[in-house]
């Protein structure tokens, strides 16, 4: 059970449903979303008068210890490959961990507001010998608001990287355009980690996987193909991630359909690299990210 009282409290937004990976429904005025307690993780966001936002795969693995395959993944504590012992798990472990559900409620102007939290164990000390506290706010309304809050419990400072590796559903990611990040520099991780910067709005024709830094910017990804554009706003994050694997690297996943990458583009609010965070024992950090999604003129 998430609730140690009857599931009748839960708000009236809200329904669980059970299984190998339990997760939580929530249907408002303003749209629909989809949230696993399996790496606090959301599946879907569905705001009224717009499809899907968030891309997920047909062959992701919904299995306990495995990551899940689109959607919003949490990447803590650290992002991409460790770098002391590449064979603990990529991106962290808190993608792998069950969250427990704080608390949940209907806000006066029809939003739905979730808490879920994650504590570290002896399971998690055993990969990342430090204490800490997750605490997520996720507000399903006519935007997506995700707060992911770390403090840190231990005795000593602790060093965390973060980042809502976040996939976008597009029509066609050769017909996308990402603006909001002209004149940044970025880490090109598909050209060995060369530094770049970026001119002009992104456009894809090839496998893209940059960590672009020091920017707090909205970004804005313009997908012609639909006919309308999401918006990722953040704060507390310095880097934004943008990433397609393309035909090659799609094809080398197995919890990903060879045909599937054009559907789909990551744009992720992260702290990675020299903008990691280091925190003081009782201190705590907040990274967060909005979406919105509107038309654009036909």
């Amino acid at each position: 059970m998430l609730y140690s009282e009857p599931m009748a409290s839960l708000p009236s937004s809200i329904i669980e449903s059970s299984g190998d990976l339990p997760s939580l429904s929530v249907c408002n005025k303003w749209g629909r979303a989809r949230m696993f307690l399996h790496g606090a993780h959301i599946a879907s966001w569905r705001p009224v008068g717009h499809g899907e936002v968030l891309w997920m795969s047909l062959r992701s693995t919904f299995a306990t210890g495995k990551p899940i395959r689109g959607g919003v993944p949490i990447c803590f504590p650290w992002f991409g490959p460790n770098a002391q012992n590449t064979e603990l798990p990529a991106h962290g472990f808190a993608r792998l961990q069950t969250w427990s559900l704080r608390d949940a409620e209907d806000l006066p102007d029809g939003r739905t507001r979730v808490r879920l939290a994650l504590d570290s164990t002896p399971q998690t000390e055993a990969l990342w010998p430090h204490k800490f506290s997750l605490v997520y706010t996720v507000t399903v309304g006519q935007q997506l608001t995700m707060e992911l809050a770390v403090t840190n419990t231990d005795r000593a400072p602790i060093v965390v990287e973060e980042a809502l590796h976040t996939y976008l559903d597009v029509g066609d990611v050769r017909a996308v355009r990402i603006a909001g990040l002209s004149w940044t520099p970025f880490v090109d991780k598909v050209d060995g980690g060369a530094q770049k910067s970026q001119v002009a709005a992104i456009e894809f024709t090839g496998e893209t996987d940059r960590v672009f830094l020091g920017t707090t910017s909205t970004v804005e990804v313009e997908d012609r193909s639909t006919a309308r554009r999401i918006l990722v706003a953040k704060a507390g994050s310095q880097n934004t991630v943008v990433w397609n694997p393309w035909i090659t690297k799609a094809a080398r996943m197995p919890d990903f359909g060879d045909d599937e990458w054009p559907g789909m583009v990551c744009v992720e609010s992260a702290n990675v690299g020299d903008a990691r965070i280091t925190l003081a024992p009782g201190t705590s950090h907040t990274i967060s990210q909005t979406l919105s999604v509107e038309l654009l003129p036909r």
